[in-house]
Order: C-alpha cells, then sequence, then structure tokens
C-alpha cells in the first residue's frame, strides 16, 4: 500500500519524466514531419519512436534507485509507467493540437496526396483495387480537425501506456537491493 507521500512523490517523478518522454515525442514528430521529405529523418524518427518503451524504462529505473533507494514493486513500476504516458500524452497533444491548428496549414496533407497521387502509387492502387479507398482516405484526412489529431494521439498514448506499463514493470521491478561494488 502506497502512503500519501509516496503517491505524491511517484506522480512528482511521473511528471517529470512525462515531460521529458513529452520532448522526446515533439522531436520525433518534428523528425517525422520533416522526414516526408527527406527519408533519413523518416527513419530518424521511427527510432525514436521505437525507443519510447526503452526511455520509459530508464526513467523507471531512475526513480526506482533515487526515488525508491533501489526498490520497487511491479505495481508501483506499473502506476509510475500509466502516469509518465499520461503526463506525456496531455503535453505531446497540446503540441500536435497547436502544430495542426496553427503552422501545418495542409503540408502533410499535401505531402500524402502527393504521394497517392503519383504515378507509381496510382498503379499500385490500381493493382489491389484500391484506388476509390486512397480518394476517400485523403477526403476524410482533410475533414479532421486538429483537436481530433490530438484527442486521437492522445488516447493512442494513454493506451500505449498501459499497455506498455507491464513490461516495463516486469522488467524494473526489484524487491530486493542490490549491492553497489
Amino acid at each position: 500500500m502506497m502512503t500519501p507521500a509516496e503517491y505524491v512523490q511517484l506522480k512528482a517523478f511521473a511528471r517529470q519524466d512525462g515531460a521529458l518522454l513529452a520532448l522526446l515525442w515533439v522531436v520525433t514528430f518534428i523528425l517525422y514531419i520533416i522526414g516526408v521529405s527527406n527519408q533519413m529523418l523518416g527513419l530518424a524518427a521511427v527510432m525514436l519512436m521505437l525507443y519510447t518503451p526503452f526511455f520509459v524504462g530508464e526513467r523507471l529505473g531512475k526513480f526506482r534507485d533515487y526515488g525508491r533507494e533501489g526498490l520497487i514493486s511491479f505495481r508501483r513500476g506499473y502506476a509510475y509507467t500509466v502516469f509518465v504516458f499520461f503526463y506525456g500524452g496531455i503535453l505531446f497533444a497540446i503540441v500536435q493540437y497547436l502544430y495542426f491548428a496553427y503552422i501545418d496549414n495542409g503540408f502533410l496533407l499535401s505531402h500524402f496526396s502527393k504521394m497517392i497521387t503519383s504515378e507509381e502509387a496510382q498503379q499500385v492502387l490500381k493493382q489491389y483495387g484500391m484506388t476509390q479507398m486512397a480518394d476517400e482516405s485523403l477526403q476524410e484526412m482533410a475533414s479532421i480537425r486538429p483537436i481530433d489529431y490530438a484527442l486521437n494521439m492522445l488516447t493512442i498514448n494513454i493506451v500505449l501506456g498501459f499497455v506498455l506499463g507491464v513490461p516495463i514493470s516486469l522488467v524494473k521491478q526489484r524487491s530486493v537491493k542490490v549491492k553497489s561494488e
């Protein structure tokens, strides 16, 4: 059972690490946007995205070692991880909303449209009978409001926290102090 002071401590560490996670996601998002035109930066965005659970695991390890004196249960680690994804998700959703509402001005949609309407893509879409679906997808993307993008991503990130919290917490839990040399 967690005392009120321990709960406050857990949330304080989770807020700080959630802000760091949001920063990681913002950099990833920027690289993704630039990566639409530059494949190397797009690849870097994918690599950073895949680094997310390892980053949160590292932060949980630091919380365990410095905030919890080397010990943490699965439940406490899981709660910490879910909070980190929650706080990071909220901050990232705000950034995404601001980007789509005030900066993007149709940039991503026009790039997706160019990709889908290229000669090579049109041949592939015709071959698989997906031309109409691609057109409908572009129309739907054009009708989505910035707040919808942000809330969708927030939901995904929170669910990701609940799912990834299990393996991260299992790996980082510790019930016996490790002797330092």
